[in-house]
């Protein structure tokens, strides 16, 4: 059983612990990650984490710009299995059906829901109070092969995607390795997904990271912590785009214009919300600065905008 060859396709670094157990357990003899990219103000090239990860155990790494037209050489390797947890690219059925086993994937959804490449971050931001893991076969529909496990984790108010990534992270881990045996073993009956669920999650773009006050406190509250810490959400105050980073549902009610600023005081400050909901803002973010808490705001560059 230890001797699976293993190629492994993944790139962030919610990948990291998957592959580092499947180094342990198996012979993974590849690896497949996004290009190096240039990161900062300063356009540092940078490699993934999932690429350092391989280099330090002397893993070859392979990082095609288009893997659907340059993959002769991964497909070369001739692995038992691919395994893909947050790759980043669309992958050929060529390539995929190639090993011996096939391809699967690590998937951040209890498919079908939330098909695509931000289930994370839009379970949060619907407000859902469970998410979970899904390994399933890769077909050549986003995310649509037949699942041949599946683990919940329940979202908690405390989370934000941070967290619920690192949770996803390990229990990606500990169920792909469960789950891996058993395939191997044929003991497992793929499941097709029900079409009629399939919901879909699509990436994050950019005019999503602004806030609609307009809506109620707790619909921006969840859209605040599924952008926290990474892209981070943010709103307009005399021109200037303030970031919130952590915040939580008041028990007040207002009779402002939703997006007024409210409950100023030494303590921080308040955002009134759609339906008369009010939301308290708690860490924050002034462009080029450093993160601050709203109390520290509230007592100092607050002032100006008011």
């Amino acid at each position: 059983m230890n001797k699976l060859k293993i190629v492994f396709m993944g790139t962030p670094k919610f990948s990291v612990p998957i592959l580092e157990a499947l180094i342990k357990e198996y012979d993974v003899i590849g690896v497949v990650t996004q290009p190096d990219k240039e990161v900062g103000r300063k356009r540092i090239l940078t490699p993934s984490p999932v690429k350092e990860c391989a280099l330090m155990h002397n893993i070859p790494v392979y990082q095609p710009k288009r893997i659907r037209k340059e993959f002769e050489d991964i497909k070369a390797l001739n692995p038992d299995i691919i395994i893909t947890a947050a790759y980043g690219q669309i992958v050929g059925m060529d390539l995929l059906n190639s090993p011996r086993f096939r391809s699967i994937n690590v998937h951040g959804s209890l498919l079908p829901k939330y098909r695509g490449g931000a289930p994370i971050q839009r379970a949060i931001m619907n407000g859902e109070k469970y998410t979970g893991i899904t390994i399933m076969y890769m077909e050549k529909g986003m995310d649509s092969g037949d699942i041949l496990s599946q683990r919940s984790l329940e979202i908690l108010d405390t989370d934000n995607n941070e967290t619920v990534f690192e949770k996803m992270s390990y229990l990606g881990r500990d169920l792909l390795l469960e789950t891996l045996p058993l395939l191997i073993e044929g003991k497992i009956t793929p499941v097709k997904q029900d079409e009629s669920l399939v919901t879909y999650a699509y990436n994050i773009e950019a005019a999503e990271e602004e806030l609609d006050f307009s809506k109620n406190a707790k619909d921006v509250f969840n859209h605040i912590r599924a952008l926290s810490p990474a892209p981070g959400a943010y709103f307009m105050l005399k021109d200037e785009k303030i970031k919130i980073f952590a915040s939580k549902v008041s028990d007040l009610s207002h009779s402002d214009v939703p997006g007024s600023i409210i409950n100023v005081s030494k303590k921080g400050f308040m955002i009134a919300c759609g339906d008369s909901t009010v939301l308290e803002v708690l860490e924050i973010q002034q462009t080029g600065k450093n993160k601050i808490s709203a109390k520290d705001f509230a007592n100092g560059a607050l002032r100006k905008y008011l």
